[in-house]
Order: C-alpha cells, then structure tokens, then sequence
C-alpha cells in the first residue's frame, strides 16, 4: 500500500524577536552579539530536532538588516510566514515601538487563524532575556501564558543574559536553550499556524502603548439585531441569541466579529469594554442635562449592522445617539460582499437609511483616515485592517476634544518668554556708557 507523503513545510520555525541594545560608547563591542549566539544555538537544535532540509533557514532574526532597500518587506515577509513568535522578554522590549510592531502583525495572524478554526492557536513562545516584573506587563500581552518554572530559579531570576554571561551556568544555558528550541518546534507541529499576506511594516501599529502613558480604555458598542429580531426573510446566519453573537463573515469566520474586534483592540494595549446598543440608554431618553454628565470619558466604536435600521425604534435611537455624538465616537460598518441580500435593491435602501440615520458619525469618519470603515467593511481582512485606523482615530480625537481635569489646587499661570530686563539705573544714572554730554 502507498502510504501518502506529507506535504512538506519549509518555512522558518521561528521569528525571533528582540529589542537591540543601543552601543554605550566607542569601543564598547556589538551590544546584541550575545542574542546571535543565543539565535545560533536555536537554529542548531532545530535543525536537529526536525528535517528541514540543508539550506533552509531554522529562524529569523533582523540581525543583518539595516535600514536599506527591502528592508521593511523582508521583515513583513517572515512576520507573515515564520510559524512560531519567539519574543525575548526584558525592560527595553516592551518600550520598542519596532517589537510593539512585530508582536501586533504576529499576533494579528493568530486572531484570524483562531476566527477560521474552533481550535485555540498557541504560536507565541516567550523566553526571558533579563529579568522583568511581570505584574507590569503591558494589557496587550497578559493573555499569553508564560511559564518559567521549568527553566529553574536561575533563569527566572537572571534570564537567558545571566546564564549565557557566566561560565559556571553554562550547563544551566544549554539546557534552557534546548528546552526553549524543543517548545517552539512542539507548537510548530501541535498547532500550526497558516501563511497570511505580509502586512506594509510602516502602517503597522505597536501593540505597546508609549513609555509614561497611562492606561488606555475604549468602549466598543453593538448595534446589530438578533435572530428574534431580523426580518422573516433575512438570513439567520450571521444572528445569535445576542447582539454580541452577530457573525457578519460567517463565510469566512467562526468567531463573533465583535469578540474578534474585543481581541485585536486589546493587543493594542487598551482596556476594553463591550455592550450592545439595544441595553445602552441614549442621550434622547436621558435629556439633555443628565446626558452631558453621563458623557463617555474614553473614546468609542460603534460597530453597526445596517440591518439593524429595521427596526424603528432601534433606528430613532440610534439617529439621536448621532446627534449628540462626541467628536470621539467613531463608526466601523460591516457590510459582506458575499451576502447577497446586503445587495442589489433592499442593500442600497439600507445604506440610505444609515446615512439619514447616523450622518454626523459617518461624516467625520470620510473626513479623517477611516472612509473603508463607514462605507461598508467588505471582508474579514479588511475589517482587520481598518479596525486599528479607527481606534487610534477615535483616540486622538478624545486627546483632542475632550475636557481636561487639572490637579486641584490654585491655577498656575503658563510660563512666557519675556524680553531682556535691565536692573533699576541710579538715580541721575544713565543707561549710556561714557559722561554726559
């Protein structure tokens, strides 16, 4: 009996991930030639580990690029096809806008590997290059799991830096990087993470939030009907028992869009809050004095479902929460190609209606950067890659507009540049040099 051959894989195992050390002074030798010495090793024990053939590359490592021709596109290329992410974890990495970029465009491949597929996608094994205070990790990357313990008290207090510095832990580094190269090929073959398109490495967000900045929150509103409150001839597939069940790319995703936008909007550092619209109270039923107190105090997304409008008084709701949205409430309106009943003459009736319904919102999204987002959002990478345009909208909106609360305390006047002051002459004095005339 033939037995099948298995459809060979030689793509990089890993994309190792780190923040480069910047040099100290003249003389001072390459500040990351031990982070080679640590890729080198990996490679060796993967190459040994698996049958990747001669030639192709265990792993990847920016270590050789600079920022010459192709430079970017190569990076975007491995983000795009190496199978696992190999972050090493110290206090420079999470202050890296370039490892914030690496960790986002990785992690946004598991997102949408995890939307086509019921199984969890683990392909981000982290390793400790110094020591860190875990409890302050950034939000973006509490979720994934790290355990240290099997490495021993040595690595968790020194890290991979310690063990490779000193010659008496030497046996200590090996062990560790053994134990890190049979991981990062275990995920490989567990859980193996498809090829995505390369993502432009310049529009890329960071999935850290700048050095000094507090916590960032956004509010992610639902306004989608269910499966009890749709039409008797609209397709009940994209519909849950929730507003937050709503599946617009059922086709392609087996996951709830909003659960989904929940995921990618964390992994760019913001606390995040979801409800629905049909449980939110608008401004047209508090009144105009409790709605200006009940103001959002972060920015928001409303994630609307156009055949939400068939329902009127969802829609009246929905059209006096447009007229009194803050500058920072921005729009993301999902709207498949691939559903043929959000075409032909019911689709472009719904989409007349949302824009008599929601015209400030959908206004200012075509002025700023976020035209795709209020025109109907046609497919999952799409919605993927228009969704982080909107929140860093959103938010430089509230920085924008919203209103400041100085400390308490009497006001300080701002400082001002004043012109040369002289010293008070003598009396009979003259502020010219030399007797008088």
């Amino acid at each position: 009996m033939d037995i099948p051959e298995r459809a060979s894989d030689n793509r990089p195992y890993f994309f190792l991930s780190y923040a480069h050390t910047p040099a100290w002074g003249p003389g001072g030798g390459d500040p990351d030639h031990w982070v080679q010495v640590l890729f080198t090793d990996l490679c060796d024990h993967i190459m040994a580990l698996t049958d990747l053939p001669a030639g192709v590359p265990a792993g990847f490592m920016d270590r050789e690029m600079r920022s010459g021709d192709g430079w970017p596109e190569k990076l975007s290329e491995n983000l795009a096809n190496c199978r696992v992410f190999v972050p090493l974890f110290s206090p420079r990495y999470f202050t890296s806008e370039s490892c914030g970029r690496e960790w986002f465009a990785f992690n946004e491949r598991i997102l949408r590997a995890r939307a086509t597929s019921n199984g969890a996608v683990q392909a981000i094994v982290p390793a400790l290059w110094t020591h860190i205070d875990y409890a302050q990790l950034p939000d973006s990357v509490r979720h994934i799991h790290v355990d240290h313990a099997q490495f021993g008290d040595r690595y968790a207090a020194n890290g991979i830096y310690g063990l490779i510095k000193l010659n008496r832990l030497r046996d200590e580094y090996e062990e560790t990087v053994l134990g890190l190269a049979q991981r990062i090929v275990q995920i490989a073959q567990e859980s193996p993470l498809p090829s995505s398109r390369p993502r432009p490495y310049e529009s890329t967000p960071s999935a850290f939030k700048p050095r000094g900045e507090g916590p960032r929150r956004i509010h992610l509103t639902v306004a989608a009907p269910t499966r009890h409150s749709i039409p008797e001839h609209r397709d009940t597939r994209p519909y849950g028992e929730d507003a937050q069940d709503w599946n617009p790319y059922h086709s392609e995703s087996t996951r709830s869009l909003p659960a989904l936008a929940e995921e990618l909007i964390r992994s760019l550092d913001y606390r995040i809050t979801v409800s629905s619209f049909d449980d939110e109270t608008t401004d047209d039923d508090l009144g105009a004095d409790d709605a200006e107190k009940a103001g959002p105090s972060h920015p928001g997304i409303l994630l609307v479902d156009r055949w939400a409008l068939t329902d009127e008084e969802r829609a009246r709701r929905l059209k006096a929460f447009d007229a009194s949205a803050r500058p920072w409430i921005s729009a993301v309106v999902p709207w498949n190609r691939t559903d043929i009943q959000c075409h032909g003459e019911e689709g472009r009736r719904l989409a007349a209606e949302l824009e008599r319904t929601l015209p400030l919102i959908l206004d200012r999204g075509r002025r700023a950067d976020c035209r795709v987002a209020v025109n109907g959002v046609p497919t999952l990478k799409a919605f993927t890659d228009v969704l982080p345009v909107v929140v860093a909208h959103a938010t430089r909106q509230y920085l924008k507009h919203a209103e400041a609360h100085p400390p308490a305390g009497p006001a300080v006047r701002r400082p001002r540049l004043m012109g040369p002051t002289h010293p008070p002459l003598p009396e009979g004095g003259s502020d010219h040099g030399g007797e008088e005339a």
